[in-house]
């Protein structure tokens, strides 16, 4: 009978080599997810030097009660379709919107942009509105200095169906990927990141106004790009995982 230890070193050696989600690993090998947070926490404190011993900081971990205790809900079972990962970095992005409000009550939009490789935030736009336009022209923008992926997958919103991103895609030669309507699985890396940037930065914050909201998004990016440990990067931030990568 294999021992907790060794099967979280078996799902760590399944998310790390075979890419595969923390939540299917952990299925897979018998584990509760609640063991990985720690990780979390470990891998931002040895980045800081602070720790060293694994083991350790699950000891003070659990002592001092910081497992994060979710409530379960009855899904409904419907089909999935599997999302390959890209092999390389620049092969393919998604994109999506989050939105939120200032404490005037005025709303604002973020588009997101991820590369579904190296799961880096590489682009981010915020504004009070968001035109198909608008879209192209910051897609182009990010393309000069980043380099232009091969696909880039979004949804069917009147922004990215627009007659600009039409056109936009035939002078770039980008293809734009849609997934089907109300299937937002299909988007799952764009997804995944949006919870993310909704939990730790939109909800944990209280707008003034667009500068700020600018200036806190611009600062969380840089944190989610450089520090924050990744769990399908073994832990590596996805800007570290793509340097490792190249």
């Amino acid at each position: 009978m294999v021992k907790s230890a060794g099967r979280k070193q078996i799902a760590r050696h399944m998310i790390s080599e075979h890419r595969i989600s923390e939540r299917s690993a952990c299925r897979l090998v018998g584990i509760s997810r609640t063991a990985y947070g720690y990780l979390l926490l470990h891998g931002l404190l040895k980045a800081e030097g602070l720790v060293i011993n694994r083991k350790r900081t699950y000891r003070i971990y659990t002592e001092e009660g910081l497992q994060v205790r979710t409530k379960k809900r009855r899904k409904l079972q419907r089909p999935r379709q599997p999302m390959e990962v890209p092999l390389g970095i620049n092969q393919r992005w998604s994109m999506d919107f989050v939105s939120d409000q200032l404490s005037n009550g005025r709303r604002f939009r973020v588009l997101n942009i991820v590369d579904d490789y190296s799961r880096e935030m590489v682009g981010r736009l915020v504004s009070v509105s968001i035109s198909g336009r608008q879209v192209a022209r910051f897609l182009g923008q990010l393309i000069e200095t980043r380099g232009k992926p091969n696909t880039i997958i979004c949804d069917n919103g009147t922004e990215f169906t627009s007659k600009a991103m039409f056109f936009w895609s035939q002078e770039s030669g980008v293809k734009l990927g849609f997934i089907q309507p109300g299937k937002p699985t299909q988007n799952a890396f764009v997804e995944s990141l949006n919870g993310k940037f909704r939990n730790e930065c939109l909800n944990r914050h209280w707008f003034r106004s667009m500068e700020e909201a600018k200036a806190e998004i611009k600062q969380w990016r840089h944190h989610y790009n450089h520090v924050r440990p990744h769990s399908s990067l073994d832990y590596l931030p996805p800007v570290a995982f793509a340097e490792q990568a190249a």
